[in-house]
């Protein structure tokens, strides 16, 4: 049972006696704690509300004091902005905390010249010349989008940058076109001999998207760890973990290894960036298989049907993957994205470091 959100990997405890006995009794995990790791990317309860163009507009003037370009800054603060809109905290502009640093020590590089390596047919693979995933996965669906219109399907692999975001922000780019499409990632490590093999999967993201034309659209944004591990919860719930380890080994495959994050080109000393993380990215046109009008319209009565229904415990709502984001982007697109005050206090110590003013004071009126 999981709540449509990325990361929240623990929703539906409360809904399982005998996991919430478990990790507040053998593990000492409070309630609070339960319910914080929960409800991760959810509306904070007390902050302010700030228009998505003044949050943009700081997040792009911090990118671009770490030596970023205007098109490129442009483009990360557009995806970590609509991740806030969406309420996707943890993807979001809170991320700036670990990109600026590697931006601005020269660990990533912040003008990447992305490159198209090789195509042929329905699929690409495009060179991120070490810089943040962004760049390369933006050209990378745009393209995958292209060759679907072309052949029913394109298939896009991006290698040699650094992380890439939510998921669902590439998935996304392919609804806008009518698209269902799936995105994954995975990053370069070896699995360790002396670790439990569900290591071997990560957490790598996957993110799987589906058109509508009046419900919200059915968006799976996901990581592949479903529960803290460990060897009293894998004994206790042995199907959880088995899935995680059989979806991140996916993950890891295809969005690593077929994306090529051990290609020599791309590691040290051949490659002065670290980046060490790729995506296998992938658009299917509809009408190629049947009637898009009638696609639509049949998954419009199936989320509509199952919006109808009783709401897990205890959310008020019966929403599918990808509902409550829907429902936050277009209450935050009106009424501003609700900053916390731990959230804003990030940014005005990254905005302080580097003698950038914030916009805050403009919006103290609407603390809640």
């Amino acid at each position: 049972m999981f709540f449509p959100g990325k990361g929240t990997f623990l929703a539906g405890i409360m809904d399982s006696p005998a996991l919430y006995e478990l990790l507040t009794g053998s593990f000492g995990y409070g309630a609070a704690q339960i319910m914080a790791v929960r409800f991760r990317n959810h509306p904070p309860k007390h902050g302010i509300r700030v228009p998505s163009a003044a949050l943009k507009d700081l997040t792009t003037e911090l990118l671009r004091a770490c030596g970023m370009d205007p098109e490129g800054s442009g483009l990360v603060a557009e995806h970590l902005v609509s991740c806030d809109l969406r309420c996707v905290f943890s993807h979001g502009t809170k991320a700036l905390e670990k990109y600026l640093p590697l931006l601005r020590e020269g660990i990533v590089n912040p003008r990447p010249k992305v490159r198209l390596e090789r195509e042929g047919g329905a699929t690409a693979v495009i060179d991120g010349d070490g810089g943040l995933g962004y760049h390369a996965c933006n050209i990378g669906m745009t393209l995958a989008v292209a060759r679907a219109r072309q052949f029913g399907v394109g298939a896009v692999t991006t290698f040699h940058h650094h992380h890439f975001g939510a998921a669902g922000n590439w998935t996304r780019m392919a609804l806008e076109e009518g698209c269902v499409a799936l995105a994954v990632s995975s990053h370069r490590f070896q699995p360790e001999r002396g670790e439990v093999v569900a290591a071997a999967a990560g957490s790598s993201p996957i993110s799987i998207a589906v058109p509508t034309r009046d419900q919200p659209p059915l968006v799976l944004d996901m990581g592949a760890t479903f529960l803290p591990r460990n060897e009293d919860l894998m004994a206790e719930f042995p199907g959880a973990f088995l899935k995680a380890l059989g979806i991140g080994s996916v993950n890891v495959v295809l969005g690593g290894l077929l994306a090529g994050v051990w290609r020599t080109e791309g590691l040290p000393p051949a490659s002065p960036w670290n980046a060490d993380q790729g995506s296998f990215l992938t658009a299917w046109e509809i009408s190629r298989f049947m009637e898009l009008d009638t696609f639509m319209a049949e998954v419009d009565r199936h989320i509509g049907q199952a919006r109808q229904m009783k709401p897990m415990s205890p959310f008020e709502r019966a929403e599918l993957a990808g509902g409550m984001e829907f429902a936050w982007e277009k209450e935050n697109t009106q009424s501003g994205i609700p900053i916390g005050d731990g959230h804003r206090n990030l940014l005005t110590d990254l905005a302080d470091a580097m003698g950038i003013a914030v916009p805050w004071e403009a919006y103290e009126h609407t603390r809640f």
